[in-house]
């Protein structure tokens, strides 16, 4: 059996190193427009494994803040409204994800795949002994709003339910767990610890997976266009592509697995396959670490800016904002501008801000936060996509997921698997 994976991020990567290790196909090939693995969305994200965080956006909290926020000029959130249809679908779908039945229900699939994946990526990282400038020193989320604070406990109580456990922390247990906090104590009011959440490197992740996969025979064909999808007889028979010379060529295979990101909705359309995935564009900003004493090593999570901060090795990567506004991926100045003062105003003797990177990924969000992972109504047609902000952290586990249901297993934890 011949699979064609569409896609070379994270997912695209992880379901190859897992479909290689099942033994159900004796070739594999992997799809990309880009020159190596993970330089689209898995390049320069957050890189939180943020099981502790897997809760959806939809909730009316989130809905009562979006529309605050929206008509502030500087905000974590920007929408710019267009004609596109696709975009009002999603957001009134959204707004019925917040109905509080959904919220819990959409909650427990996210917690249960993302706790599988984290599971899942720590048996590998002990068994390949993969570099990603990793750290297990938890997640510390920290509050400067006393009733945001509060309201966190509602979550972290049904939370606690789901077995995750958010440990509550006084502003002496913030500094005492990370200090290099200490320049904004006086700010803060409390805060949330959760101690087996992880970070890393998802690029370096990815690429090196992707290395191993060569090993075991994945081929690999970059530089790409996926066209179009053939469709004959009830199957997918063969992927057209455009090369970098632009002369057309078709692949065929015998299963097709779509992990495109917020890509996957324009290939599946055509088939009569419509997903719910719209892109929300996040920015990140890299800092050199010139103080390595002072700059914190436990990944950080601001709630009144929607900031993510991860050590990564001698980097401080900064991430956050939410942008719907379609496939671009232009530079915001006011949202680089906010990671560049946030840094500053943080951390303003141990990094080099001469030397910021800036980056922006289009993260493919449903309204419901939960990804879409399984079989689709075509036979041979699968997809692993729509993960949203916590494609990392649930990388690792989509990818074996996707192989043992294409392998016809039943991944043996509650989600709504398609075609299952």
């Amino acid at each position: 059996m011949k699979v064609a994976i569409l896609g070379s991020g994270i997912h695209g990567i992880s379901s190859a190193w897992w479909i290689s290790q099942s033994g159900i196909a004796n070739e594999i090939v992997v799809i990309d427009r880009l020159s190596k693995p993970a330089l689209d969305t898995s390049f320069a994200n957050g890189g939180q494994i943020s099981v502790s965080y897997a809760e959806p956006w939809a909730n009316f909290n989130n809905l009562l803040l979006s529309l605050n926020w929206i008509l502030r000029k500087r905000s974590p959130i920007t929408f710019r409204p267009s004609l596109d249809v696709n975009q009002w679908k999603w957001f009134l779908c959204f707004m019925k994800e917040c109905m509080p039945n959904n919220v819990i229900r959409n909650m427990e699939y996210m917690i249960n795949l993302a706790k599988y994946s984290r599971d899942v990526l720590k048996n590998v990282r002990n068994e390949l002994n993969i570099e990603y400038d990793f750290l297990d020193k938890g997640i510390l989320s920290f509050y400067t709003d006393k009733n945001e604070f509060h309201k966190a406990q509602k979550t972290a109580d049904i939370m606690r339910k789901m077995g995750v456990h958010r440990k509550s922390l006084s502003v002496d247990e913030i500094i005492n767990i990370e200090p290099a906090l200490s320049s904004i104590k006086d700010s803060l009011v409390g805060g949330y610890f959760t101690e087996d959440d992880e970070s890393g490197d998802a690029c370096k992740f990815t690429q090196s997976l992707a290395d191993l996969c060569s090993e075991r025979s994945v081929q690999f064909k970059y530089n790409h266009n996926i066209n179009k999808l053939i469709y004959n007889n009830g199957r997918i028979t063969s992927v057209e592509l455009i090369d970098q010379d632009g002369y057309f060529k078709n692949i065929d295979a015998d299963i097709f697995l779509v992990t495109l990101g917020s890509y996957s909705p324009i290939l599946l359309k055509p088939l009569g396959i419509k997903l719910n995935i719209y892109p929300a564009k996040g920015y990140s900003a890299t800092f050199p670490v010139k103080n390595k004493e002072k700059a914190p090593y436990v990944s950080l999570i601001d709630n009144a800016d929607k900031l993510v901060f991860s050590r990564l090795g001698d980097r401080m990567r900064i991430a956050g904002s939410v942008d719907f506004s379609g496939y671009s991926r232009s530079l915001n100045n006011i949202d680089c501008n906010l990671l560049l003062e946030k840094a500053m105003e943080m951390f303003p003797n141990s990094l080099d801000f001469e030397n910021v990177s800036y980056w922006s990924g289009l993260r493919p969000a449903t309204p419901s936060n939960v990804p879409i992972v399984g079989k689709t109504k075509i036979d041979n047609l699968y997809i692993n996509s729509g993960h949203g902000p916590l494609g990392w952290t649930m990388g690792m586990g989509s990818g074996k997921a996707i192989a043992d249901i294409i392998n016809g297993k039943k991944p043996n934890f509650k989600f709504p698997f398609l075609g299952i």
